[in-house]
């Protein structure tokens, strides 16, 4: 089991999204939790939703080669990174989400140790296709290798998780693939941000209220600030001891912070 064919799904139950997440929940492997829950989940992370597409709309989406080249990089994939056989959910994303749309081009996902989900718009091409599944299979990865159970994820478990997964993306595709908020900062900015916010907050977790402030950059904090800083942290310990991104996939978060503290 890999690519699961959404295309189909897509055809049959576009406009009952509902339906649509009863043929997910079996992946979730918890016998609780509901269609409805999975399909707030899923929206809330740049799904589309029912009032913001039609047909026509969806129609389009199904013509697109996204499956063909998820399939073909996740082939190349796995030839480099050895991860469990998970299953992949394309899925349109919302164009009505101005975040997506303007940051990130019309893309997102959303990774699991044991699942992935990619929303895709008519606005990716070949790269932006390959960028996101690159960024997102990087995360299966690093949670299959580095051993840390979910909820025990720090912030720093977490910006080290997106700076690796967006470092892969810079090795193997190129700095014209990486997202742009990798190129917000200067390093000596950066490295102002890892001492004044990251150091002294680098212990906490999902249930404290800076996490997701610091982790994304809400309110006074710099904007997507723990991706910043965790992209700055990889790719300066990369360079420092001449690895690449596959060679570190199991190394301590805190090395990466160690260096620099």
């Amino acid at each position: 089991m890999s690519l699961i064919n959404t295309r189909e799904w897509l055809e049959s139950y576009f406009d009952e999204p509902i339906e649509l997440c009863e043929k997910i929940r079996p992946y979730f492997n918890d016998d609780k939790v509901t269609a409805t829950e999975i399909l707030a989940f899923l929206t809330m992370n740049g799904m589309y939703r029912l009032d913001t597409v039609d047909k026509e709309y969806i129609d389009q989406f199904i013509k697109q080669n996204f499956w063909n080249i998820v399939k073909s990089e996740e082939r190349k994939l796995k030839k480099e990174w050895i991860v469990p056989n998970i299953p992949i959910f394309i899925l349109p994303s919302d164009p009505m989400n101005r975040e997506i749309t303007k940051e990130y081009n019309g893309k997102s996902g959303i990774a699991f140790s044991d699942k992935l989900f990619l929303f895709l718009s008519d606005m990716n091409g070949e790269q932006d296709v390959q960028a996101v599944f690159t960024h997102e299979y990087n995360h299966v990865y690093r949670l299959y290798k580095y051993k840390r159970h979910e909820t025990d994820y720090r912030l720093l478990d977490t910006i080290i998780l997106e700076g690796l997964a967006e470092n892969a993306v810079r090795e193997r595709l190129g700095e014209s693939a990486v997202a742009k908020w990798t190129t917000y900062y200067s390093d000596q900015q950066l490295e102002k941000f890892n001492h004044r916010y990251i150091l002294p907050n680098y212990k906490i977790k999902k249930e404290n209220h800076l996490y997701h402030r610091i982790l994304y950059g809400l309110g006074l904090y710099p904007k997507m600030l723990g991706y910043c800083v965790g992209y700055f942290l990889v790719r300066n310990y990369l360079e420092a001891n001449h690895l690449s991104v596959s060679d570190v996939m199991n190394v301590s978060s805190d090395q990466f912070l160690n260096e620099r503290s």
